[in-house]
């Protein structure tokens, strides 16, 4: 059987575990991860193997877990990785369907571990490799480990490292488009922060992010990305891109009685007017009587105001009732996969619905798929955004971007049931 070529997806992750009890079903996902181009295959027969295999060099690049196995099963498995600290990333595997694979993914993502998608037995190469091409990373040096000023830093040095950072202006934005699904045009950004150490390389932003909210910098690392990011807006402006920039707030940010000056000081300097410019909340944000009127007075001022990760808090509804939101984001993990998860799709329906009832603009992120595009259109979703249409990309890249996007939609119209939806 040929071998793929090495820049195939699943090469890049490295070597890649195959845990499975059947020796019929684990040799037939080992085969098809030689054949997709894999660097290296091993399988285990239990989950107790797998920990131990984990623990061991060289280092896992991917995992794919059975869910049934007896002794320890994947879920235990997957409980068992997360007290470990094991990061690899993971693909679960199941003849169970759909409805058990999507709770299995809720768990361990919930337990930090990077699942990364659930697939069903018997693996299909297309399906395997559109979500090895969804998370596609670096290709890793075979069987090397990083010298030791590459190690990753304790938490003191990490918040040193951080606040050097921010001092210099070493915090980046990419910006992710938000594109309208009736006519496929980009109406909008959402911005997001980006950490690239000389020596470390991308430290990945739920961890600076953390240590940030942790050790007072929030503020002015937030300061200093939407300084940034307005003015890589009033350059698209300027260009004659009609875009409005999602900005994340943090919900300490809610508690500082000067935000709403500093953001119209930033509006005013960049030429811009607040309604260019929504302010993105999660449902953890709003908890106290301080935030709701910073929001109200935000909102005042003309500042759109999105409600970040709808579903994943337990105060929405109420949320939605005392705030004046304009945008209401749906999260990822009820957007992907829904087309062949009956219950993510009914709690999709009933987010849209809300939304619409509400007289909110609906945004759905992470769609990956032109399934997951398809439905969002079929069930009258506004705005679209995640991998499928484009990764964040820096500000020069994405301008070049919004530049063949928009050729693309001169050329062969609004985007027809998500059939031809941009894939660069």
């Amino acid at each position: 059987m040929p071998t793929a070529p090495q820049t195939s997806a699943l090469h890049r992750f490295g070597t890649v575990l195959v845990v499975d009890d059947s020796q019929v079903q684990r040799e037939h996902a080992l085969a098809l991860c030689l054949a997709m181009g894999a660097a290296a295959v091993e399988g285990a027969a239990d989950g107790h193997a797998a920990l131990a295999r984990a623990a061991q060099d060289p280092p896992l690049g991917l995992m794919i877990v059975d869910l049934e196995m007896p002794g320890m099963d994947g879920v235990q498995l997957l409980d068992a990785l997360a007290r470990c600290g094991v990061r690899v990333p993971i693909v679960v595997a199941s003849q169970r369907g759909p409805g058990l694979i999507d709770s299995v993914l809720q768990v361990g993502r919930n337990n930090g571990l990077q699942v990364l998608a659930g697939l069903e037995k018997p693996l299909r190469a297309a399906q395997f490799e559109a979500v090895l091409r969804a998370h596609a990373v670096p290709a890793p040096v075979p069987h090397a480990r990083a010298p030791e000023t590459a190690e990753a830093p304790g938490e003191s040095t990490m918040a040193q490292m951080l606040r050097e950072a921010v001092q210099r202006g070493q915090i980046e934005v990419a910006y992710q488009p938000k594109v309208d699904m009736r006519s496929g045009r980009v109406g909008g950004v959402e911005a997001l922060a980006r950490w690239r150490h000389p020596s470390l390389g991308p430290i990945a932003p739920d961890r600076f992010i953390a240590v940030a909210e942790r050790e007072g910098l929030i503020h002015a690392l937030t300061a200093g990305v939407a300084d940034q990011a307005m003015a890589r807006l009033a350059a698209w402006k300027r260009a004659g891109f009609a875009l409005t920039l999602a900005l994340n707030l943090s919900p300490s940010m809610l508690q500082n009685a000067d935000l709403l000056d500093e953001l119209l000081g930033l509006v005013r300097r960049h030429d811009l007017s607040p309604s260019e410019v929504v302010l993105e909340i999660t449902e953890s944000s709003l908890v106290s009587g301080s935030a709701l009127g910073m929001l109200a007075r935000l909102r005042l001022q003309g500042f759109g105001l999105s409600l970040d990760d709808y579903g994943t808090g337990f105060s929405s509804l109420q949320q939605l009732t005392r705030i004046p939101f304009t945008e209401l984001k749906i999260d990822r993990s009820f957007v992907h996969g829904a087309h062949r998860s009956r219950n993510l799709r009914t709690v999709l329906e009933s987010a849209l619905d809300l939304a619409q009832r509400l007289e909110l603009r609906s945004v759905a992120e992470g769609i990956e798929t032109v399934e997951d595009w398809t439905l969002l259109q079929e069930l009258g979703c506004d705005v679209a955004q995640g991998y499928l249409l484009s990764r964040p990309l820096a500000g020069g890249a994405l301008h070049a971007w919004l530049l063949e996007h928009q050729r693309q939609l001169q050329e062969h119209g609004p985007l027809p049931g998500g059939a031809n939806a941009p894939s660069h």
